[in-house]
């Protein structure tokens, strides 16, 4: 076997492991840190109405503690789902609107740097979900299993 052809093998176990696993980190690291942030929001204050005037519209005029459980859920239940890999276009397109919304309410006029609690992790969170919004959660997934037994 020669060098290209083991070149090109290498490349092609890596394109393959790839497709199985690469989103699968996305995901779960994503899961972990909204599972954090939700289960911080159910077991804590709501401190939604400090902010409420600094949310993007419609969200600054729905009723703050509607807003606080939005929140709360859609990150639970959107880490769960990212976990296993289930509806996940659809949960990863309620986190990055959360996402955004926390961009502009809370992150925005912090600057970059996330110890001054800027939009550093909104931003890497909202380029993380992009994939999985567009892909889809790669092939180590339920949705994945099920698009492919019932296509």
């Amino acid at each position: 076997m020669s060098f290209d052809t083991s070149i090109y093998k290498l490349y092609q176990g890596m394109s393959c492991a790839g497709a199985w696993v690469s989103l699968l980190g996305l995901r779960l690291l994503l899961a972990w840190e909204f599972w954090a942030a939700g289960t911080n929001k159910l077991h804590g204050q709501n401190w939604f109405d400090n902010i409420v005037d600094d949310f993007i519209f419609p969200f600054n005029v729905i009723p703050t503690a509607v807003s606080w459980f939005l929140a709360t859920w859609t990150e639970i239940i959107g880490a769960i789902a990212l976990t296993i890999g289930l509806t996940t276009r659809f949960w990863v397109a309620g986190l990055i609107i959360l996402d955004v919304i926390a961009w502009t309410s809370v992150h925005a006029g912090n600057g970059y740097n996330v110890c001054d609690n800027g939009y550093k992790l909104p931003l890497i969170y909202l380029l993380m979900m992009i994939p999985l919004l567009l892909h889809g959660p790669g092939r180590l997934s339920f949705d994945y299993a099920f698009s492919t037994r019932y296509k």
